[in-house]
């Protein structure tokens, strides 16, 4: 800090002035404002003693002058050199430093003034801001160069040779961020934290607080309808207002149309003072194409709006003057952030476009829908911190060549990832399963041959029931073994052996031929004895009566397990008309209670199944 008497040092004003105009690069930092006043003012005025002023940083006149300059107002003409930082010169003003400028005199001047500052204020902050990302502060403002690899997105402080992340040679290049992509862009390591938060205002707050005068069952967003129960079940009960929701699948599953009809019917389920709008925002079709999907799919909602983009930022933009209930973006891989290198798709994109829309979500309180690609492997492409990221992910299953849809909850924050959603695809979108219990049953007559090696085993997938047909052919005298399909190889192989062993089958020259009818893979330990009796009925050549279910594991001692949920087990197959099923032993005592117009069958061991089920009729 300069000493209050280092006026007096000065040789002269003009002498400094011409030192001053003498471009030099040690002459650093510029004069202060008021020096450049005292300097270019006149050799007389100077005369007196200068004192250092604190809050200006600069020397002013002498008490007498500065009194005198109070007094009397300045001379016509008079300028006022000031330095401007951004152009880095001396610039003239009309106006000393530090002082407001004159207040206007005519009604044209006030209206210019009032114009100037409405234009420079806003009244309201653009929503874009949550995903520009901030200015890496680095030593004296400089740029900080980041060094991106360009296979796998991670980033790095310095060069390397090869990616520490994924082992690859060549591949980093040189990332600076720059001012063009109009907003404050910074490196890869800037938004460390997902979502922002003022810590001065933010206080600990206890549960009551934050949950006094909500009322849960009406705080989710409803969905009415079949299909919208059917998606509900699966998300606890609704959308939940803030969440991230993620829906992940293979192509052409389906996950366009099933994302596309529940924006329908959020957009039409409106209460009372309730923003009507939704947009669904496309990465990978116009909204042409949308619109024609739509059509087909008999969508005529009013309130349904769409666009095409892949700029975050200008996507936020554009839907803020809407206000709109949910936002669905098709799909995450497919956007980009301006201030991030690499293109959409890559993993550092794909985890700040993530952590971008969680902010958003979060701020304001509107569902964000995303959905996800996947890779070759069935997971979601991206890094696995995306799945942490979000609240909620949904996985849509099915096959090519049938028509039905599972859609399964894998995580869940507001709700059990036990539940399932059923769906048919039909040329109209998808239509919800009623009954999914008998959607792999196939109608049989009792007489039939077929019926040999045909079982029926009720399994659970979540909280859903499901009937499952399991088919058996053994051949004798084959030369090359029996395959499996829908079973898990090990497991058949446990089944078979036990069969030789405990229940005294030969089935050492057979070849063996496993199959679940329509696809389905049983992976549930409670169709063991559903294969078991399906390979007895073949063996034997004895035809299963079509009015009887199979629950149970089998253990390697031939004997029977219990499962869990033997009771909504029983009532499912009861529902569907079967007449008699067998259990564990175990298990009877757990049944009995129900009361059910069905007929139990306890068995202890395989040898009782055999001789209960195949056992001749008299």
């Amino acid at each position: 800090m300069p000493h209050p008497s280092a006026a007096a040092m000065l040789p002269s004003p003009s002498s400094l002035l011409r030192l001053l105009r003498r471009p030099h690069p040690r002459l650093l930092p510029p004069p202060p404002p008021l020096l450049t006043r005292l300097l270019s003012s006149s050799p007389a005025d100077a005369a007196g003693w200068a004192s250092y002023d604190p809050l200006t940083d600069g020397l002013a006149p002498p008490a007498a002058a500065a009194a005198a300059s109070d007094s009397e107002a300045p001379a016509e003409g008079e300028a006022w050199g000031v330095f401007d930082a951004v152009t880095g010169r001396i610039v003239m003003k009309e106006h000393p430093p530090y002082s407001q400028p004159p207040p206007p005199s005519s009604d044209e001047e006030r209206s210019k003034v009032g114009r100037k500052r409405s234009v420079g204020v806003k009244d309201e902050a653009r929503w874009s801001s949550v995903a520009a990302v901030g200015k890496a502060r680095g030593k004296a403002g400089k740029e900080r160069a980041s060094y991106v690899c360009g296979n796998c997105g991670e980033g790095f402080s310095q060069w390397w040779g090869t990616c520490r992340h994924c082992e690859a040679m060549g591949t980093l290049t040189k990332y600076v961020p720059g001012s063009d992509s109009g907003a404050s862009v910074g490196s890869h390591h800037a938004f460390r934290s997902w979502i922002p938060q003022k810590s001065k205002e933010m206080v600990p707050q206890s549960l009551q607080q934050v949950t006094k005068g909500v009322d849960q069952s009406e705080w989710r967003i409803p969905l009415s309808g079949n299909f919208g129960m059917e998606i509900a079940r699966v998300l606890g009960g609704g959308v939940v207002p803030g969440s991230l929701i993620l829906v992940g699948g293979d192509p052409g599953v389906g996950k366009s149309s099933l994302i596309l009809q529940l924006a329908s019917i959020m957009s039409e389920n409106i209460g009372a003072g309730e923003s009507s709008a939704v947009v669904y925002v496309s990465g990978e079709e116009s909204i042409e194409q949308i619109g024609n999907r739509a059509d087909r799919m008999s969508i005529k909602s009013r309130n349904l709006y769409l666009y095409s983009s892949t700029d975050i930022e200008d996507i936020l933009d554009k839907i803020q003057p809407l206000s709109p209930r949910a936002l669905i973006i098709d799909s995450i891989q497919t956007v980009y952030l301006r201030g991030f290198a690499g293109s959409a798709g890559n993993m550092t994109q794909v985890k700040e476009c993530t952590s971008a829309l969680l902010r958003f979500a979060k701020l304001t309180n509107i569902p964000v829908i995303l959905i996800g690609h996947v890779t070759k492997t069935g997971d979601i492409a991206g890094p696995r911190l995306l799945e942490h990221i979000v609240d909620v992910v949904l996985y849509m299953e099915g096959e090519r060549c049938l028509s039905h849809r599972l859609l399964r909850s894998v995580k869940n924050r507001f709700g059990s990832t036990d539940e399932l959603g059923v769906f048919e695809m039909s040329g109209y979108g998808l239509q919800p399963v009623l009954n999914p219990t008998e959607m792999f049953l196939t109608e049989h007559d009792s007489d039939s041959e077929i019926l040999a090696g045909l079982a029926v085993a009720v399994v659970l997938d979540g909280s859903r029931t499901f009937a499952i047909e399991v088919q058996a052919l053994c051949v004798s005298g084959s030369p090359r073994n029996g395959e499996v399909v829908g079973i898990p190889r090990n497991r058949a192989d446990v089944i078979i052996s036990v069969l030789m062993k405990q229940a005294g089958l030969k089935l050492q020259d057979n070849a063996v031929f496993l199959n679940v009818v329509s696809g389905f893979m049983l992976t549930e330990t409670a169709g063991d004895l559903a294969i078991a009796a399906s390979i007895c009925s073949s063996f034997l050549e004895y035809p299963i009566p079509n009015d009887i279910a199979f629950i149970g594991e089998v253990g390697l001692g031939g004997e029977l397990r219990t499962v869990p949920r033997m009771d909504k087990r029983v009532l499912a197959i009861a529902k569907l008309g079967y007449k008699k099923c067998v259990v564990p032993k175990t298990s009877e005592k757990l049944l009995r209670p129900l009361n059910l117009e069905l007929e139990i069958l306890p068995c202890s061991n395989l040898k009782e199944v055999i001789n209960t089920v195949f056992r001749p009729q008299g």
